[in-house]
Formats: C-alpha cells, sequence, structure tokens
C-alpha cells in the first residue's frame, strides 16, 4: 500500500499536522515488510525509529515467571517506537508480529531536524507519548496492585489454612470422641457415691479445668512424667492406662490430685471415674484447639479490616501508628515464617496517636517490609528490625535488613518510577514510587543508608499530619 499524506491526515492524531510537514515525513521514512512470527523488536534493542503501522497487526508483550503476558497490541493507523523527547531509548518487551504487516518507518536520527523545522508534526507525536506514558503508568500501576494483592492473597491463604483445618479436625475428632462416651456414661450413672463424695469429685475436675495452668516441659521432663504416671495407673488397674497418662501430663494433673479421687470413691469405681475424668479434659482440650484457630482466624480477619481500614473515612484520623505496622506483618507472616526471618522490634510506646491516612501508610509499611523480605530471601534467613520513635514533632519509622544491600551506582535512581532490581515478574518498579508519594502526601520524607549487611529505610512525617 502506498502512504499518502491524506491518508496520513485520516490518523486521529496527525489530523492537524499541515500536509507539507506530512509529505516531509513519508519523503524520511521507509516502508518495512515483516512477515508473521518476526520479531521487529526485543529487550536490549536501540529504539531507533518512529513506526506507524501501515497494514497487519502486531503486539508487545513480556515475560513474566516464563509466561508470556501481553500489555499492548497494535492495528493499522497506530504510531509506536521511538517519540520526541522520549527517554526510553532501549527496548524492554518483545515486539512480535501477528500477521504479514507493512510499517511506515521514521528514523530517530531525522527526529532533531524534526523538532527544529516541523511544530505541529512534533507536537502531535509529543501527545501521543504523553498519551502513551498515561496508560502506561496506569497499566503497570493496576499490575503492582494486583501483585501485592496476589502476595497478600497467598500469605492470607497460608495463613487461614492452618486454623480452619484445625477446626475441620478438631470438630471431626470431637464428633467421634462425644460418640464413645457412651460407655463411660453408663458406667458413671451405676456408681454409687453420696452427694458430699460427688460435690467434692466435681469440684476437683472443675479446678483441673479451669484453675490450673498447663506446665511447660522438656521433652524428657514430660516422657519421664508421662512413665510414672502410666506406672501408677496401672498398679490402680486403670485401663487405657497410656492415653490417660498423656492427657493428664497436658493438663498438669500430678498422681497426688488422683490419690484426692480415691479417698471419695469406692475402689470398684476408680477405673469408671477416673476414665470418665479423663473423657472431660480429653473435650475441654478438644473445643480448646478448636476455639484458639477460631480466634486465630478472627484475628487475621480483623488484622485484613484494620489494614485496608475498612468501615472508615478515607481523611486523615488519629491512630497508634504500631497497630498499621503490625497490622501489615501480619500479612506478611506467611515470607517471615518460610525465610526464617528473625523479627526484632524497638517501639516507642510512649508515640502519641499520628494523624495520617492509614490505609495509605499500611501500603508504606507493607512495601517497604516486603522489600526487606526479598532481600534477605536468597540467603533463606536473616534479620528484620523495625524502629519507631519521636523526633521533636515528627515520628520516625525505621525498616531494617542485613540483606546485601543497595549497589551505590544505582541507590540514586531506586525511587524512580519503572526502577526496579528484582526479575521480571517479581516487580514492576513502581513499588518506591507508591512509597515515596504517601509519604509526601503525609508532608513527610523517605531516606535510604545501605552498606552490605544493612539497609535502612526511614520514614518520617508530622504527628499532627
Amino acid at each position: 500500500m502506498k502512504v499518502t499524506t491524506d491518508w496520513l491526515l485520516s490518523i486521529e492524531a496527525l489530523q492537524d499536522v499541515p500536509a507539507p510537514q506530512l509529505q516531509w515525513f513519508i519523503d524520511n521514512s521507509d516502508n518495512i515488510i515483516l512477515k508473521q512470527g518476526d520479531f521487529f523488536m526485543e529487550p536490549g534493542q536501540a529504539m531507533d525509529a518512529t513506526y506507524i503501522v501501515v497494514e497487519g497487526s502486531l503486539r508487545m508483550y513480556m515475560l513474566q515467571n516464563k509466561e508470556i503476558r501481553e500489555f499492548v497490541s497494535f492495528s493499522p493507523k497506530d504510531i509506536m517506537g521511538y517519540l520526541p523527547f522520549s527517554r526510553g531509548k532501549i527496548a524492554n518487551a518483545y515486539g512480535e508480529v501477528m500477521m504479514d504487516t507493512q510499517l511506515l518507518s521514521f528514523p530517530a536520527t531525522k527526529i532533531p531536524e524534526m523538532i527544529r523545522t516541523h511544530f505541529e508534526l512534533t507536537r502531535a507525536l509529543v501527545h501521543i507519548l504523553t498519551n502513551r506514558v498515561r496508560n502506561f503508568t496506569a497499566l503497570q500501576q493496576q499490575n503492582e496492585k494486583m501483585m501485592a494483592l496476589g502476595k497478600l492473597s497467598a500469605g492470607l491463604a497460608h495463613e487461614l489454612n492452618n486454623p480452619a483445618s484445625a477446626i475441620v479436625r478438631g470438630a471431626y475428632s470431637l464428633k467421634k470422641h462425644l460418640q464413645s462416651v457412651r460407655k463411660t456414661l453408663q458406667d458413671i450413672i451405676d456408681i454409687k457415691i453420696s452427694r458430699e463424695d460427688v460435690e467434692i469429685v466435681n469440684n476437683l475436675i472443675w479446678r483441673l479445668l479451669n484453675e490450673k495452668e498447663k506446665p511447660t516441659l522438656s521433652m524428657m521432663e514430660r516422657s519421664d512424667m508421662e512413665d510414672d504416671m502410666v506406672e501408677w495407673l496401672d498398679d490402680h488397674n486403670i485401663t487405657n492406662a497410656q492415653d490417660i497418662a498423656e492427657n493428664f501430663v497436658d493438663f498438669g494433673v500430678s498422681t497426688e490430685e488422683i490419690e484426692e479421687f480415691l479417698q471419695h470413691i469406692p475402689e470398684q469405681y476408680v477405673d469408671s471415674v477416673i476414665n470418665w475424668v479423663n473423657n472431660n479434659l480429653v473435650t475441654e482440650k478438644m473445643v480448646q484447639d478448636i476455639e484458639g484457630a477460631s480466634r486465630r482466624i478472627a484475628d487475621l480477619v480483623g488484622s485484613v479490616k484494620n489494614f485496608t481500614h475498612m468501615d472508615q473515612g478515607h481523611d486523615k484520623q488519629y491512630a497508634d501508628i504500631h497497630d498499621g505496622i503490625k497490622n501489615s506483618l501480619v500479612m506478611l507472616l506467611y515470607k517471615i515464617h518460610k525465610g526464617s526471618i528473625e523479627l526484632k522490634k524497638d517501639f516507642d510506646k510512649t508515640l502519641p496517636p499520628v494523624k495520617a491516612m492509614i490505609g495509605e501508610l499500611n501500603q508504606v509499611w507493607t512495601n517497604l517490609l516486603d522489600n526487606a523480605l526479598d532481600a534477605m530471601e536468597p540467603a533463606g534467613k536473616g534479620i528484620l528490625e523495625l524502629k519507631t520513635r519521636r523526633d521533636k514533632e515528627f515520628v520516625e519509622v525505621s525498616i531494617i535488613d542485613n540483606g546485601p544491600g543497595i549497589p551505590d551506582n544505582i541507590r540514586s535512581q531506586i525511587f524512580d518510577p519503572f526502577f526496579t532490581t528484582k526479575p521480571i515478574g517479581k516487580g514492576t518498579g513502581l513499588g518506591l514510587d507508591v512509597v515515596t508519594r504517601i509519604v509526601k502526601q503525609h508532608r513527610g520524607s523517605i531516606k535510604v543508608n545501605s552498606v552490605p549487611g544493612r539497609t535502612e529505610f526511614i520514614v518520617c512525617f508530622p504527628i499532627d499530619g
């Protein structure tokens, strides 16, 4: 197809460009024919031309975790490639031809002349550039949010899975256990003892269930106590001695306390009563496990609500800065456990509530914590330090890791949009840019000090917003 000025004027972005300027553009361009499957661009290749798609179809994509992620496609009358005043001179994606394509290729070496002599043409192409930057930024920001959401969702699912599974197991075991209680209940009903003795036995059981603190035992201490308990139970002809001994040791029941039972129970009923007491302890243990797992789920849900600041306004509010940091840690707890990270906290508990947009600040803590954990990941272990302190009318939060540090030659770039040292698929280069914008919203500052083995990000903003 022959490209004419009339055809170029049919492109919305070029409709206000004078025809002579468009003819100059055509005269200085080359027609390129590409076949389906060809690549007109690859990562690391210099962007040395402005292209207008005349016929055909192309797409741009990146590889993330060895999978293709397409982010833009081009069809006839689309303009792409290097544009005036663009800072991006090296391609970071693949450009693949989806069907036989004709391109009008304008060399980048001619752009300085175009800027000097063809104002309207330059302005039109710059307008395309600004739209492209805006659209790409929006895409990358959305990608950053989805990646962050994916990480948090994976961590939350992992944290919720354990207590949820514990509840299911506990409920099933409790149901089976209650079904097995029938025989013990029959034995208890057959017992004939005085009301006074019943009251004494009942009080002893109540004390075991509610008043005793469970002992903290080493494996050796536990094993010795269980052996002694089994021996005592066998001496008194108690059935299920091994199971009973394990549960009694769990609850801190001593042989002396069992002896108290014997003083109020006829000898022929001792086995039935001891097994009945054991059944009560087992039931209590199962209920405690289910309660603990349920509380863990409730705490996680509460942390998510606080993290996102649900049910509250988006204006600045007074809140304890430490609550947001703790909630952010909950969101990344799976990563801390996975990496065998030692967590050290040095919080100034005298800090007053700070006036801030809590949900936004939680993004700051999460991004900085996530970066610190990523930095320590290759070593498989590390130390994460969190510090808060007051500096006159400002609050200062430090997040410190003992990773390899940030090289001097890139330290000045880490807050730039789209700059990242992470592999493709692990970062978009917008995490620290988001952090910077949120901190500036709070009239604060962020700085970094880094040497091998210690990287410290310091966030500082006024207490009263």
